[in-house]
């Protein structure tokens, strides 16, 4: 179904947004029905408008529906790209247009209960009963999580679902110092129903009262003066946990006090942004939002941010952001709508970048529940696109290496990596036709021209695509050679080279202004590793059968008779040497253009006669 059939319409409007000013301002789309579909700023509204009406084919999906259910449009003209922002982020509050990005919160509350049971246990729920305790609710189903966990780290509680009144085997938590395990009867009731009241002590309070270091040092030293001293064990324990869970969440952000970090991880044209926020020097919620109709972290940043902070009141002075983009006029909003100053960062190096790496990870690990691709191989991507500075992420790559023997059955094979997997049914072969001997060069450039040559004859369903990056086995020198054939075919695919030690192991990537090393990068070094020893082991393989097959051809052509085409339909009648040399002579008469003397010849020949 073609969405812009309505030509007619879309040519109105199109000469109805020419005529708009080159001044900043908003625009506000309207379906037939006069509701306002979508709400955008624009530096220069002439330009961004007309874009919508221009060809379709480059627009998102998600661009194309909204454009078709244009009507019509209004816009207001403001005195600068800032007044647009604060206009824009006004009226989306106000109408909640159905194409902008809306930040509902689907999830609900959570809260934290405590079973009603003999033996009760601490767990996080989302819908409440009238047979259980709770506490709450929260908004936040991340601090629920983590508040249960701490919990029953600090006070050794259960997390499973066994009965506690006939005594069993512990399981691995209750060996690595986890739980107290009550299954095994190592405590009583009475102690286990004391120790969740001070479990439930600590979640209402936190450290204040009864669970303070100096109180809980103050009861495990009265119970070692009352030789109570697996009390005071427990009690030391407790402590020790305590103190532990403190270190381990100011590691995560020990240099600043406040924070939010913000990185994007996309699919096509899904994608996820993750938020991790954190307060007082620890992280304190994660949120991750699903949303359809972006290709770049760009347009994906332009429109969530604003939409985020509309309503946030808590806005740090600190923002970690995954894009290298021109924040000034947000961070100049937030500024105003904070009363402090905000700065966004985009972290090159330390502790900072390893906090944005890990929002990366989560953006990618819940993108990958509603794909078919895992966290890890969408992180790749991502990881890639950002080191090799590619304004979106890769999902079709090509790849390409050659191989030969001392320049002789000089052939290159073609590999496709789609969304981080192999594309088999993609893998093409090439025998380099153009010249006889050894040069590398020369064999990638006649491989990348019949590549795109074939693209332009649009037959072969492995060469209609354009990749989104093409790889190859090598450095500089075989980037310069094919770059005449990109000119050639005026083709803008980014184009690097896969660089190996001296143990063959893959090192980095090759560009034409130097090599950018990937160790550090270890989702992305995995993933090059993968294509490099894919695209070799591709090579290779179709290098050692043709040359086998030359080498057995070479060796019928040593008999009387037997030239290079009868020795290829032997071959393919047979397909073995081995076959041939068993073969009787009426069993090589029966081979087309075999007549018996030939069939003599080659029979005396294997058989020493």
């Amino acid at each position: 179904m073609n969405i812009y059939a309505d030509s007619a319409k879309l040519s109105a409007l199109k000469q109805k947004a020419n005529k708009l000013p080159l001044d900043p301002g908003v625009y506000i789309m309207k379906n037939s029905a006069g509701d306002i579909i979508y709400i955008g700023k624009a530096k220069a509204l002439k330009n961004r408008v007309t874009q919508y009406f221009g060809s379709g084919n480059q627009h998102t999906e998600k661009v194309k529906h909204m454009v078709s259910n244009v009507e019509n449009f209004e816009y207001i003209v403001c005195d600068s790209e800032f007044e647009a922002l604060i206009l824009e982020n006004s009226l989306i509050k106000q109408h909640q247009p159905k194409y902008n990005i809306l930040l509902k919160d689907d999830k609900g509350y959570s809260y934290i209960k405590i079973t009603n049971d003999k033996w009760p246990k601490i767990e996080s729920a989302k819908i409440v009963s009238e047979k259980d305790d709770y506490i709450g609710p929260y908004n936040s189903g991340f601090v629920v999580k983590e508040t249960v966990d701490e919990a029953r780290k600090i006070f050794k509680l259960p997390n499973c679902n066994r009965s506690f009144d006939n005594p069993s085997k512990p399981c691995l938590n209750y060996h690595i110092g986890l739980c107290d395990a009550p299954c095994k009867g190592n405590i009583s009731l009475e102690d286990y129903l004391e120790t969740i009241e001070s479990a439930k002590d600590f979640i209402k309070f936190g450290e204040n009262g009864k669970n303070s270091i100096e109180f809980l040092t103050e009861k495990m030293n009265a119970a070692a003066e009352n030789l109570q001293f697996e009390t005071a064990a427990r009690l030391r324990d407790r402590i020790n946990a305590i103190n532990k869970i403190k270190e381990h969440q100011k590691v995560v952000s020990i240099s600043y006090k406040s924070q939010d970090v913000f990185s994007s991880v996309l699919i096509g044209e899904k994608a996820c942004v993750a938020v991790l926020i954190f307060r007082n020097y620890r992280l304190v919620d994660k949120k991750n939002f699903i949303i359809d109709g972006f290709v770049d972290k760009s347009s994906i940043y332009n429109e969530f941010l604003s939409v985020y902070y509309s309503n946030a009141n808590d806005i740090p002075p600190r923002i970690l952001i995954d894009c290298n983009d021109d924040f000034c006029l947000t961070e100049r909003w937030l500024s105003e709508k904070s009363g402090h100053n905000v700065q966004f960062l985009n972290p090159q190096r330390g502790e900072q970048l390893k906090i944005l790496r890990m929002c990366q990870s989560n953006a990618a690990e819940n993108l990958s529940e509603v794909t078919e691709r895992t966290g890890r191989e969408m992180g790749a991507l991502n990881e890639l696109a950002q080191l090799l500075g590619l304004e979106t992420v890769p999902r079709y790559i090509e790849s390409y290496d050659i191989s030969n023997t001392a320049g002789s059955d000089n052939v290159a094979g073609m590999i496709v990596f789609k969304d981080a997997r192999p594309l088999k049914q993609f893998y093409r072969k090439f025998k380099i036709k153009g010249f006889v001997g050894q040069d590398d060069y020369r064999s990638m450039a006649e491989v990348l021209d019949r590549r795109f040559n074939e693209y332009e004859k649009g037959e072969d369903e492995a060469f209609k695509i354009l990749p989104d990056l093409i790889l190859l086995d090598g450095a500089v020198g075989q980037i310069n050679a094919v770059l005449p054939i990109f000119q050639k075919y005026n083709i803008n695919v980014p184009i690097f080279g896969m660089v190996k030690d001296s143990k063959h192991r893959t090192r980095a990537i090759a560009t034409t202004g130097g090599d950018i090393s990937i160790k550090s990068n270890r989702k992305c070094f995995t993933l090059i590793t993968n294509i490099q020893n894919e695209v070799h082991r591709f090579a290779i393989g179709y290098h050692k059968s043709l040359h086998s097959k030359n080498t057995l051809k070479s060796e019928l052509l040593n008999i009387k008779g037997v030239g290079k085409s009868r020795a290829e339909v032997l071959l393919k009648h047979f397909g073995s040497i081995k076959k041939i040399k068993n073969a009787t002579v009426e069993e090589l008469c029966t081979v087309k253009t075999i007549n018996k003397d030939v069939a003599e010849n080659i029979f005396r020949f294997y058989n020493n006669i």
